[in-house]
């Protein structure tokens, strides 16, 4: 056997150990999932467990934010490990026995499932040591569309946690059970919403000549959006921009006096947000202008792009390639992810844990998503081994 070879057999075995424990606080939480910022319950659960291991706590840092920090040696090195715990207000539709008992909120991205892992790495890395500095447990509220991350960092997360790094860890369905995969530079996309209002004056279908057509300014404003990325964005750039909801009219003989169109612009490069901002209200003034319409619009950069740090990526893959399949990921991903936030004031990464099986055949945030209590251990196993790698 080569060196340190029965020192990760033997942390194998112990984290096995932990794992049925840890699906049982893991199926709990998804029984009883919580909107952003009403994580009262499962921060609750956190912040006991975490003094039951004899640590100190820190509650509702950024609303309902738990900080757990575990201390060995005298390094002043440190390192953050984040999990979210926000559920979706989606309607499950699995049939579990552990199923949600909330109607309309619903862990279809699996945040159960990250609480867990970075529990079983805290009970691991108290009972076994293996460092020399200080790890951040950052249990983070309100990841979906809320800005927990910004609301902990605002609230003085990093001043009060110092961490040279921080890492995230996050299921990924389509990736083999198991692997493990990131990437140096971006890794999710910035996440913009925009709203637009058009406004006619309404009238009898009859008569369009005595009104200006807001569902006729709002399809033509649909069209011209959709070609923003096609015409205004170079070919070497990558964007994505969807209108994904129109509101307006409510009978087949009346012109509605407003319609509301809304979607959303995924971006890597901060210039290529700015090109699709100031086109986007350069065609709405446009078509204001021809329809005798009056169109306001509201453009909204709401998560930043999620951009891995060079060394911390090269270090996470080299850290779970000691456990498990690694690969280096080809391209980014367009969905968001708020920790985006956390790596613009501190270097860091964000990874992928392959979920396989069924869940490779369900997408996240789909109403019968669940996460795979198959890859607890291997997260765990990944959170021990990135901090013992830091502060080894």
């Amino acid at each position: 056997m080569l060196p340190g070879e029965q020192e990760l057999a033997n942390a194998s075995l112990d984290i096995d150990d932990l794992v049925p424990d840890l699906v049982a606080i893991r199926r709990d939480i998804h029984a009883h999932p919580e909107l952003a910022y009403k994580e009262h319950r499962t921060a609750g659960l956190v912040a006991e467990a975490l003094r039951e291991l004899g640590l100190p706590v820190q509650e509702n840092i950024g609303g309902t934010g738990v900080v757990a920090t575990l201390k060995r040696g005298r390094s002043a090195r440190s390192i953050g490990l984040r999990a979210d715990m926000d559920a979706l207000p989606i309607r499950e539709q699995t049939g579990l026995p552990y199923a949600s008992r909330h109607e309309g909120v619903f862990h279809g991205c699996g945040h159960d499932g990250h609480v867990a892992m970075l529990l079983g790495a805290a009970r691991h890395l108290c009972r076994d040591g293996g460092i020399d500095g200080s790890v951040h447990f950052i249990f983070q509220p309100a990841e979906e569309g809320e800005g927990g991350a910004k609301a902990m960092i605002d609230d003085g997360l990093f001043e009060r946690f110092p961490c040279d790094r921080v890492f995230a860890l996050h299921n990924w369905p389509s990736l083999p059970l198991g692997t493990v995969s990131t990437r140096p530079g971006p890794i999710m996309a910035a996440a913009d919403k925009f709203s637009i209002t058009v406004e006619g004056r309404g009238g009898h279908a009859a008569m369009p000549h005595s009104t200006p057509d807001a569902i006729l300014a709002a399809s033509d404003l649909v069209t011209q959006l959709n070609t923003i990325v096609s015409r205004r964005i170079p070919p070497t750039g990558t964007a994505v921009l969807s209108v994904t909801r129109i509101e307006g009219g409510s009978s087949h003989n009346v012109l509605p006096a407003q319609v509301r169109l809304i979607g959303t612009v995924r971006t890597f490069d901060p210039k290529v947000q700015d090109t699709i901002e100031a086109a986007l209200h350069q065609i709405v003034d446009g078509v204001a202008r021809s329809s005798g319409t009056r169109i306001t619009a509201q453009y909204d950069r709401y998560y930043p792009a999620t951009v891995n740090h060079p060394g911390a990526a090269e270090e996470a893959l080299a850290a779970a390639a000691q456990l498990a399949d690694t690969e280096r990921a080809a391209e980014p991903a367009f969905t968001s992810e708020d920790f985006g936030f956390m790596l613009q004031v501190c270097e860091g990464a964000y990874i992928w844990l392959g979920q396989g099986g069924a869940a490779e055949e369900i997408p996240l945030h789909h109403p019968g998503y669940d996460f795979n209590d198959e890859v607890l251990a291997t997260g765990i196993r990944l959170h021990v081994a990135l901090a013992r790698r830091h502060l080894g």
